[in-house]
């Protein structure tokens, strides 16, 4: 069976790409970004996405007998907002749905998908390596002050979470500085870090989320965020986050004084 990788930013579908290249398995690509280039080895065939051209993508992969389907990367919610990056079939599947947050959008791609007779399948056994762990991941050990951060930001997180609009939360002395919402998680660190210095971002996977799409992912960029900002921990969830470059992330963060630690709700 044909498949195809749907890649949004980042590089996590880089890696995936290059993953399932190894295994003798090359995807389509179909590319809602830029930096194609960095699929060349890995793709079986760059197909670019300009905006959220939903129809004709669905009959490029049906002409190609596409039979399985990985989604990956950052995907601009924003495009919501742009009628004229969508085309017909993306206008009025948008007008259908009732509810437009992070899953609920994502969700419905999977059904509409599926409705197509392609499986939507997940990405998680590919990266087995690369999930977070229990305890210090990266950096120095965690102050208490930002263990008693990161375990109030773990229950915020459980609140805040199941309603779908982001993943993470920013916290300094036991108070919430920043919610993640449709900017993306570097944009909130951001914006926390006008408000304060070495506060702790906390990021969680949505309990009860599809496993099929939109893990949890921090990589170099999320650290020179960090210090950009002048945050100064990072607590991610063990076992569901995964933790791209490793061995420059913790070099990153040792570089950095930035704290990575695995925690669990």
């Amino acid at each position: 069976m044909t498949v195809a990788l749907i890649a949004g930013e980042g590089s996590l579908p880089e890696v995936i790409a290059s993953r399932l290249a190894g295994t003798g398995e090359k995807p389509l690509v179909y590319a809602m970004r830029g930096g194609i280039d960095a699929f060349a080895a890995s793709a079986l065939e760059v197909i670019p996405l300009t905006g959220a051209r939903i129809g004709g993508a669905l009959r490029d992969m049906a002409q190609r007998g596409v039979k399985r389907v990985l989604l990956a990367g950052f995907v601009p919610k924003s495009l919501m907002y742009r009628p004229e990056a969508m085309d017909e079939t993306a206008a009025l599947f948008l007008a259908s749905l009732a509810e437009r947050d992070d899953h609920s959008l994502l969700g419905a791609v999977v059904a509409l998908l599926e409705k197509q007779g392609i499986e939507v399948t997940g990405y998680r056994s590919l990266l087995g390596d690369l999930m977070a762990r229990d305890g210090l991941i990266a950096g120095r050990p965690p102050t208490k002050a930002e263990e008693a951060d990161a375990a109030y930001g773990v229950r915020i997180a459980g609140k805040v979470l199941p309603l779908s609009f982001g993943q993470s939360v920013i916290v300094s002395g036991r108070a919430v500085v920043a919610v993640e919402a449709m900017e993306g998680t570097d944009a909130a660190i951001a914006r926390a870090g006008s408000l304060c210095r070495g506060g702790v971002v906390v990021k969680m996977m949505k309990p009860g989320q599809d496993e099929r799409y939109d893990l949890p992912v921090v990589g170099l960029g999320t650290l020179r965020s960090m210090a950009k900002a002048g945050l100064s921990c990072l607590a991610i969830q063990a076992g569901w986050t995964i933790t791209l470059d490793p061995d420059e992330f913790r070099q990153a963060a040792e570089d950095s004084g930035i704290s990575v630690i695995g925690v669990d709700y």
